[in-house]
């Protein structure tokens, strides 16, 4: 908790003051190419547990931590030869991996849950690395949003949810990519645990053919990943998915470019671009949220979307935004 936060712009200089709060143990937010993401040394127990006090996130969702580069990481997840490939092609950039944790690692029980495993990944935003290049430690950072929330893909929105309740937010444009990062689980067979820009197909190009096995988990009954809570990425009004007509009390969060009436629209591509439609989804729908309740609007439809390549996350986070709550 803090009485002001710090607003830095991301020059030498920021990226300076921001590393240097984060080695004190203060939640600094800050630009990746998936959403910002909220960040605490996670190696300090105490700056991992301020990150779950300000998000008000459940102790038993895992963090992922990030690093600099996939020697970083895999000093701390044991990585094996699928997860050597997959860095060689991906990292830096938006997949995460979970893997065994290694024993001697200092990273701070609380952010992997208390499991046995931890979720690792190395963003590729040119800020977030200069950023871990000057922290040189892992830095555990679910996204700068109160937990179940929209996720923040540009500062206002960190400011909108966390003003006051964090040290500093580094200032960068809007994230690029959109959406939070796929997750994939490597402690036994592979498995995706959350959808991404990261397809499951461009994986397996790679690795082989992934498992379909829920797991000696059951699927859920453990959150081996982040993002992965039935009801998340959550406006306030409720949403209802796949709408081919609009009701009068409804807005519309559209795709494509044929759309039906609505009074309030927000439309994600109106080319039906899907890459496009994931980097406009939790700001339009940020913005569609205010702008209907203050129109006394009651609900949110949702255009269908077609569900293959990113359009698998971008319906992964609606079906959990719409969930019961």
């Amino acid at each position: 908790m803090t009485n002001g936060t710090l607003y830095l712009p991301d020059t030498p200089d920021g990226i300076a003051r921001a590393a240097q709060a984060l080695r004190a143990g203060e939640l600094v937010a800050f630009a990746t190419e998936t959403v910002y993401g909220l960040g605490a040394d996670a190696t300090n127990a105490t700056a991992v547990a301020g990150i779950f006090a300000a998000k008000g996130r459940p102790r038993f969702n895992p963090l992922i931590c990030h690093f600099s580069s996939a020697s970083a990481a895999f000093a701390h997840g044991v990585a094996d030869r699928r997860a050597r490939i997959l860095a060689e092609a991906f990292w830096p950039g938006p997949l995460t991996l979970v893997l065994p944790r290694h024993p001697g690692s200092p990273i701070a029980s609380l952010a992997a849950a208390g499991l046995s495993s931890l979720a690792v990944r190395v963003p590729s935003h040119p800020i977030a690395q200069a950023l871990l290049a000057a922290v040189d430690r892992p830095v555990a950072a679910p996204s700068a949003n109160r937990s179940g929330r929209i996720s923040p893909t540009r500062s206002e929105h960190v400011r909108a949810e966390l003003d006051g309740r964090i040290a500093a937010v580094l200032q960068s444009g809007p994230s690029i990519v959109g959406l939070e990062s796929t997750v994939l689980d490597l402690t036994g067979p592979a498995r995706l645990l959350r959808p991404g820009a990261i397809s499951r197909a461009a994986i397996e190009s790679h690795i082989g053919p992934l498992s379909d096995d829920p797991g000696a988990d059951g699927g859920g009954q453990i959150l081996r990943g982040p993002g992965l809570l039935a009801s998340h990425y959550a406006p306030t009004l409720p949403m209802r998915l796949d709408a081919r007509s609009v009701a009068p009390h409804e807005a519309l969060l559209g795709f494509g470019p044929a759309l039906p009436a609505a009074a309030l629209i927000y439309n994600l591509s109106e080319r039906g671009d899907l890459l496009e439609a994931a980097a406009h989804l939790f700001d339009y729908l940020r913005r569609l949220d205010d702008e209907a309740s203050r129109q006394a609007l009651t609900a949110i439809a949702v255009s269908p979307i077609p569900d293959h390549d990113i359009g698998l996350a971008i319906n992964d986070r609606l079906a959990r935004a719409a969930a019961p709550r």
